[in-house]
């Protein structure tokens, strides 16, 4: 027995140990680190670091480049299973009406789906003027916090009523917190058919989002234009409602067809 339990506390510092190497490659993931600052990063010797190190590569979840290492392919293929399936398909659809926005406001934009209480970035287009913004392709942010996820939040129900009915979390002190208040802030997305968010994911972000609807009349995704919050929203509104208007035309005619 003793044996057994000491085996298993091997195998729980071994887990803690990769996660810990993993989470150390940080915004490097892709670049690729070297193992003695791997190590520092993760509180580990360099030896133990080396051999956890070999142990994720025999597996694909960290790849060698000359004596660096950066996170593998087999990791993009779990994260990407995550998702569901059409998140990719909706992407493929939807990128040239988020180029098509990008071209008319020359703005940061995104293009997003709700997943649970939170949204999933699946794309983004970096502007000339870069407003610094938290999101990440591939990246979730709760959904209360951002224009694109108060937007889809308004037409779903269910989402809506779990949302309202826990806790919610705070990204920058003018998030929205209380219930009361976020469930009238969704009132006027379905009455005005936008979203609009004020330093609400990070500060000095400004952000107004509108859907793409399908055939059955319910938002598939959408799509968001963001500025220094000092910005005027109304010309990037615009642009923004007649782009996800002809999007959500052609989302609903595929769907038809589909």
């Amino acid at each position: 027995m003793t044996a057994v339990l000491d085996s298993v506390r091997d195998d729980r510092a071994a887990v803690d140990k990769a996660f810990s190497l993993l989470v150390a490659f940080g915004a490097e993931a892709s670049t690729g680190v070297g193992v003695s600052e791997l190590a520092r990063r993760a509180s580990l010797s360099k030896s133990t670091a080396y051999r956890v190190l070999g142990m994720l590569e025999r597996n694909a979840m960290v790849e060698r480049i000359g004596t660096d290492y950066r996170l593998g392919s087999r990791l993009h293929e779990l994260g990407l299973a995550v998702y569901a399936p059409s998140h990719e398909r909706v992407r493929d659809q939807l990128m040239p009406f988020l180029t098509e926005l990008f071209d008319a406001t020359r703005q940061t934009v995104h293009l997003a789906m709700l997943h649970g209480t939170d949204v999933v970035y699946l794309a983004k287009l970096y502007g000339h003027r870069n407003a610094v913004a938290p999101s990440r392709v591939g990246g979730r942010l709760p959904a209360h916090c951002t224009a694109v996820g108060k937007v889809l939040l308004a037409y779903d129900a269910t989402a809506e009523d779990k949302i309202l009915s826990g806790r919610l979390t705070a990204l920058t002190s003018h998030s929205i917190t209380d219930g009361n208040e976020l469930a009238r802030a969704l009132d006027r997305v379905r009455s005005e058919g936008v979203a609009i968010e004020r330093e609400e994911s990070r500060p000095g972000l400004g952000c107004v989002a509108a859907p793409v609807f399908g055939r059955n009349g319910l938002p598939i995704a959408a799509m968001s234009v963001s500025v220094p919050v000092s910005a005027d929203l109304r010309p990037l509104t615009h642009s923004l409602r007649r782009v996800c208007a002809s999007a959500s035309r052609t989302m609903g005619q595929s769907h038809r067809n589909g």
